[in-house]
């Protein structure tokens, strides 16, 4: 078993598997892939990269979540 790595998801230190992709590590802490936005290490990566896009020690991830709802009278 590998050691796992520290990243930051949303301010939080959060460890994971090393060399996961982005998509399974995202998964894995919970997101509907289809509702969120994605901030990687300082810049906004676009969802067509982000299966292609390795974890590693030390990666910075805001995530930001779609959230549906609301209604006006």
């Amino acid at each position: 078993m590998s050691t796992p790595v520290t990243i930051q998801v949303n301010g939080q230190a959060v460890a994971v598997s090393p060399g996961q992709m982005l998509t399974t590590c995202l998964e894995r802490l919970g997101y509907d892939l289809r509702l969120v936005a994605l901030e990687f290490n300082g810049a906004i990566l676009h969802r067509q990269h982000w299966r292609h896009t390795r974890i590693r020690e030390g990666d910075v991830l805001e995530v930001v979540t779609i959230v549906g709802g609301g209604h006006l009278p």
